[in-house]
């Protein structure tokens, strides 16, 4: 069965460096040279007034695009996945930051890159997001959604946090600690795996729950279902924690407050161009020893 073919491309970048622009025009060059019809994220279209491109927030590119490249770092393709995944548009990275386990093309290998995709020649990965609603009594106070995780941190204060843990409706336990991060297979290679958790192949069906400087030394890192319902209860007084998504500005609590976090419905199409390999970017961003005799 033949690929899908991209002609109506928008470009997001979160970041006017000069680097950046100067991938986001070598882009614009490029695509226009394939016949495509490049939508340009309205964030940097002022840094760009040559192009003279329609500029469109992500949620218009959703609608209009069948094909959404971000410039920047895995940071910025989290902000890109929170906005797009409900329209299920495909999104490919370049890479200008920094690990870039989701944007995996390098600067120097757009236009051929870039070219294997157009010309139908990738493969393509679905992402599961979660959802995260707190409530104080039956007021909704905040909610968001995260491609990495969901983190519950002490915020400001040196003091730990107490807080209950039930999923789908089961008690698991009490904890006293500096906080607690629900990451997905996507997230494992972030924060979680700085706290200690597992590594998660992208495909698994999970999320795992990493305490963060438990005051018990047994509480170890826990991987659930992915379908699961996690419901967090704030029952500490003498702080007030954070919780936030994938790093953003995050939501202030209380006690009695509670947290729900459960599997977001759409999920984030991702695709990478051919010979993309998971172990291979795990070797490379995370310096893992290769075999005897590779040279290197």
């Amino acid at each position: 069965m033949s690929q899908e073919k991209f002609r109506n491309i928008g470009l997001i970048a979160r970041t006017e460096s000069e680097q950046t622009l100067y991938s986001v025009r070598q882009l614009i060059h490029f695509l226009h040279g394939r016949d495509c019809t490049v939508i340009l994220d309205r964030a940097i279209a002022g840094s760009l007034p040559e192009s003279g491109l329609q500029a469109a927030k992500a949620s218009q590119m959703g609608d209009a695009c069948d094909l959404v490249i971000v410039v920047g770092g895995d940071g910025s393709l989290l902000g890109a996945a929170r906005d797009l995944a409900r329209f299920d548009v495909p999104v490919l990275g370049i890479n200008r930051g920094h690990l870039g386990f989701l944007t995996d093309i390098l600067p120097s290998e757009i236009e051929s890159r870039v070219g294997q995709v157009l010309d139908g020649d990738y493969t393509t990965e679905r992402r599961f997001l979660l959802d995260m609603e707190v409530r104080r009594g039956k007021t909704v106070m905040g909610e968001g959604s995260a491609l990495n995780d969901v983190v519950l941190l002490s915020g400001d204060s040196v003091h730990m946090i107490d807080f209950e843990l039930t999923i789908d409706g089961l008690f698991v336990y009490g904890q006293r600690s500096d906080g607690l991060i629900i990451s997905t297979p996507t997230g494992s290679t972030a924060y979680a795996l700085s706290g200690g958790g597992p590594i998660m192949h992208p495909r698994l069906d999970a999320m795992v729950l990493v305490p963060l400087n438990p005051h018990t030394l047994t509480s170890r890192p826990l991987v659930v279902d992915g379908n699961s319902e996690l419901k967090i209860h704030i029952t500490t007084e003498k702080v007030n924690p954070l919780v936030s998504c994938d790093g953003t500005a995050g939501i202030r609590l209380q006690a009695e407050d509670v947290i729900a976090i459960r599997k977001k419905p759409h999920r984030l199409r991702l695709i990478h161009p051919p010979g993309h390999d998971f172990y291979q970017a795990c070797r490379s961003k995370l310096g893992w020893s290769t075999r005897p005799g590779d040279g290197n």
